[in-house]
Parts: structure tokens; C-alpha cells; sequence
């Protein structure tokens, strides 16, 4: 009940900042889909057929970094051979995982240990834990900064990390659960999305302090966050509402909201092709096209257990890890095919 008037409230308090900011109530509508994935190849996955979660691509060398969140595993794929080059044990409950080319250097949410796990790209060995953290999840990386920003889901805050050093900076609280934190390179700024605030905000990396708070009023327990650089917007999902919105980052104002599938969790953004893919605990991806600083629906799909989505923005094909496909785990990959 209290969650439902809270919605309410906020659905209210969202009208009226569509109002105010100038915003289409005919973009509430969705289109129909004008294009559709097709399928490339299934790449069989080691280990058994359980839960995927996050994935992270080096443009450089084309490795692709899959989170076999319960096999405890972290995968690696050459995406130019189209195989697997190691499948690295040890990796309790990993969930985030990501990528910096510029320090060699492969980082990952070892939630189950309560640690980030720091990774030798070349060597594919660990060379370092970080933690404690309470429950780490989404990874960003600062370059302006060298660090690490880390959502402590459970913890309710941010944990920096010092990549110089492989310790602990600073905890930034956040007042709410951790959703996904993202870096924009462009204005050398961290997002990280609130859960129960319902809110996204905005952090100083130098200083690791929070410097907004921008309201959410659509969103339920916001999580999944994508950025688009060059356009300066940023697309966050709500969880629990099956929401998502697209923020102006310029004015911090939300537009109106779009509908996606039940609990969507990974969102990959194609900066190329400016294009969004939604993936969603129910297996349902929603596929939009950015123009003119909006979005539209032009494609929608089911996978089995397709809740997390990679894409290469040179090749622009799709990558979807699939937890069982005939009994095994696979790597599902797809290209957009205009109709």
C-alpha cells in the first residue's frame, strides 16, 4: 500500500514536470517495432547452466568479460575468434565486471567475498582483492581520478576505490540501496541511481561528495543506467515499475516515461548507432532508437533468462549471455536488421 501511494504521488509530481518541461504527452505512446535482431551464432558457455549477470567489452583487443554470476566464474570471449579464451574460477557471486583498457587492468564484483577483485588483462590472473564491502555490484571507472566507483547495493552508498593503490578511499552514502553507477567522461562526473529515494544522483569524483539529487518521479527503485556521451543523456530503468526514462543531463530534467519489461536490469547503449537495448529479469528486451534527444520503440524480443545485454558499437552486434538453451549456457549473438 504504501509503495502504491508512493507511486501515486510521484506519477502526479510527473505530470506536472512534463508540463512544466515541455514534453509531449504523445510520447507516453509506443511505437510499433520498424526492425528486428536476427540470429548470428549461439557460442556454447563453459560451466553449468545458471544465472548470467553483467558483461563488459574492451574495444582494443575485442575481449568481452561475462559475469557467470553462479557458476562463480568470470568468462572471458574473443569476440573477432568467436570463442571463449579462459573461463577464470574463484569469482563467488561475481556480479559487476568491467573493463579499463587504459590500465591493463579487468575489474569485478566478488559479492559473495565481499570484495572487488582486480584483474590482469594480459595474464588473465587476479593481482589484487579490495574490500570490505557489504554488497558490491555496478562499476565505473573515473579516468580524471583513477578510481573506482563501486555500488554498495545493500550498503546504501558508493565505495571509491584508489586504482593506484588497491585500497578503499572513501564510502559516499547514498541514503537508499545502490543501483547502478556509471562515469560520463565528458563532464567528469559519476551517476549512480537510488533505489527507495527513487532518485539519480549526481557525484563529484574529486572529491567523492554528492553534488544533486535529481527526483525520479516515474521511476520505482530505479537500477539500470546507460549513458549517451555525446548527446549528454542519460536512460535509467526502474525495477520495479518497468519503467524507463530518458534524463536531459544538461537541465537534470526527466522526460516521460516509456514501458519495458517486468524488472529490467541490464542497459547497453550503441553510441554509434544510437541505439538502447533494455534487458529485463523476465527475458523481455525492449530496443530503442534516440533522436532529436527522445527515444522511440522500434524493436522488442524474448529470451529465455535474457537479462543482460553487451553491445559492440564498431560492429554493432548483440551479445546475450542465456543461462539454458537446451540444458547448457550459451552466448547468444545477434545483429539489428532493418525491415
Amino acid at each position: 500500500m504504501i509503495r502504491a501511494l508512493r507511486f501515486l504521488v510521484g506519477f502526479v509530481f510527473g505530470a506536472m514536470l512534463v508540463a512544466a518541461t515541455g514534453f509531449s504527452l504523445s510520447v507516453f505512446s509506443q511505437t510499433r517495432p520498424q526492425a528486428e535482431l536476427r540470429l548470428v551464432a549461439d557460442v556454447p558457455l563453459p560451466g553449468p547452466a545458471v544465472r548470467f549477470d553483467y558483461q563488459s567489452l574492451n574495444p582494443v583487443d575485442g575481449h568481452l568479460y561475462i559475469a557467470h554470476m553462479n557458476a562463480d566464474q568470470l568468462i572471458v570471449f574473443d569476440t573477432k575468434k568467436r570463442e571463449v579464451v579462459a573461463a577464470l574460477d574463484g569469482f563467488r557471486r561475481i556480479h559487476g565486471v568491467l573493463a579499463v583498457p587504459e590500465l591493463h587492468r579487468v575489474f569485478a564484483s566478488v559479492t559473495g567475498d565481499h570484495q572487488v577483485a582486480i584483474v590482469d588483462a594480459a595474464a588473465l590472473k587476479p593481482v589484487a582483492k579490495v574490500g570490505e564491502i557489504k554488497y558490491p555490484d555496478g562499476l565505473a571507472y573515473a579516468s580524471s581520478v583513477q578510481r573506482l566507483f563501486v555500488s554498495d547495493e545493500h550498503g546504501n552508498a558508493d565505495v571509491v576505490i584508489d586504482t593506484t593503490n588497491n585500497s578503499i578511499a572513501s564510502t559516499i552514502p547514498l541514503g537508499g540501496g545502490a543501483g547502478n553507477t556509471v562515469y560520463d567522461s565528458a563532464t567528469d562526473r559519476v551517476y549512480v541511481a537510488v533505489h527507495d529515494k527513487n532518485d539519480l544522483v549526481t557525484i563529484d569524483p574529486l572529491h567523492a561528495r554528492i553534488t544533486a539529487r535529481t527526483p525520479l518521479p516515474f521511476l520505482e527503485d530505479p537500477h539500470g543506467v546507460a549513458l549517451d556521451l555525446e548527446n549528454h543523456l542519460a536512460f535509467v530503468a526502474g525495477q520495479t515499475n518497468s519503467k524507463l526514462v530518458v534524463i536531459d543531463l544538461n537541465s537534470m530534467r526527466p522526460g516521460p516515461p516509456f514501458d519495458v519489461g517486468h524488472s529490467p536490469d541490464v542497459l547497453a547503449f550503441d553510441q554509434t548507432a544510437k541505439r538502447l537495448y533494455v534487458a529485463s529479469e523476465s527475458g523481455h528486451i525492449n530496443i530503442f532508437q534516440e533522436a532529436n534527444r527522445t527515444i522511440e520503440q522500434v524493436g522488442e524480443l524474448h529470451l529465455p533468462h535474457g537479462h543482460t545485454v553487451a553491445v559492440d558499437p564498431k560492429t554493432h552486434l548483440v551479445y546475450f549471455p542465456l543461462e539454458n538453451l537446451d540444458g547448457k549456457p550459451v552466448l547468444r549473438i545477434m545483429e539489428w536488421i532493418e525491415k
